[in-house]
């Protein structure tokens, strides 16, 4: 079960394409955050919605809201995936430990060695205001994301 809303968002620190480190608390009262888990890189539902991410990178990502996404996948394969693909958004590597993060917020599947599809928007006090969790295969409706970051900006 995911983190429900009302939560303490677990802190973290991960590799992203780059391979800087990026932490949760970087954002602590300075930006909410719509934090995207995803199963992999380069497949088919995955890019459909990051590139919807994208696509729409003003809606999701301003000087109040910063997007992260994260996956299992090694840095190196997120650094090819987001210059092949244009993501000007962190993809944070959940590599090692093998989906710790994942398992923190209640989204990894233990079947298959990966996260489900989650989605957290975390406000700057680091509290879970909308959670969500898709099974792989199953596309998120983005309009839940904005809507939630609406209220946010209230």
């Amino acid at each position: 079960m995911p983190i429900e809303p009302g939560k303490l968002a677990p802190d973290f620190t991960l590799k992203d394409q780059n391979n800087q480190e990026v932490s949760l608390a970087d954002f602590r009262g300075e930006k909410h955050v719509l934090l995207v888990f995803y199963p992999f890189a380069f497949t088919g539902v995955c890019e459909g919605e990051l590139c919807g991410i994208r696509d729409d990178l003003d809606t999701y990502q301003t000087d109040e809201v910063q997007v992260l996404s994260v996956s299992i996948d090694s840095p190196f394969a997120h650094k090819v995936w987001a210059q092949r693909e244009g993501f000007e958004f962190p993809l944070l590597s959940d590599f090692w430990p093998h989906g710790a993060v994942a398992q923190a917020y209640g989204v990894f599947n233990e079947e298959k060695g990966m996260a489900n599809r989650g989605t957290f928007v975390i406000d700057k006090t680091g509290v879970v205001r909308f959670s969500e969790m898709n099974l792989p295969g199953d596309a998120r409706d983005q309009g839940a994301w904005r809507k939630a970051l609406a209220e946010l900006a209230g």
